[in-house]
């Protein structure tokens, strides 16, 4: 049901971003590219991982997945980037599967954390998250520094 992505599912997975970024009501903010994830999933720097979920034979969801670092653990962590199972398979026990693959790989290495974001109008996701045994962490807030600010910041000035 769960499986490594491999350079060949890179059209896939795209296919799945784009998916995903239509459910969360975002799909103007896509830039990758077949390029981009195929250099960033599987070029000599990969920066994340990528896995499949299937319902016979045929590719229903996906993880894309990078490792992080706690200091106050004083180890590595796994932040989901991204989880998504296409409406009609729903139900199927994908997400799960990919969430517990994700753990089973945290625990195997030795990792001390799983952790993601999730959008605070996605009820559905809230909830099966905390069915897991998932908790949010209502004391953080996420920033961001992208685009123009990002640019600015990288040449000393802000904006």
């Amino acid at each position: 049901m769960i499986r490594e992505a491999t350079p060949d599912d890179v059209p896939l997975v795209l296919r799945l971003v784009h998916e995903l970024a239509a459910y969360e009501r975002a799909p103007h903010e896509v830039r990758a590219t077949e390029d981009d994830l195929r250099a960033h999933l599987f070029g000599p720097d990969a920066a994340a991982s990528a896995l499949i979920a299937e319902r016979d034979g045929e590719p229903v969801g996906f993880a894309i997945w990078f490792r992080t670092f706690s200091t106050w653990l004083g180890r590595p962590g796994i932040h989901l980037e991204d989880l998504f199972v296409r409406p009609e398979a729903r139900g199927g026990g994908h997400g799960r599967a990919l969430l517990l693959e994700l753990a089973r790989i945290a625990v195997e290495r030795g990792y001390g954390r799983v952790e993601w974001s999730v959008l605070d109008w996605n009820a559905p996701a809230i909830g099966f998250y905390e069915a897991l045994g998932a908790r949010p962490q209502d004391e953080w807030t996420v920033y961001r520094l992208t685009g123009d600010a990002l640019r600015a910041a990288a040449s000393g000035q802000s904006s």
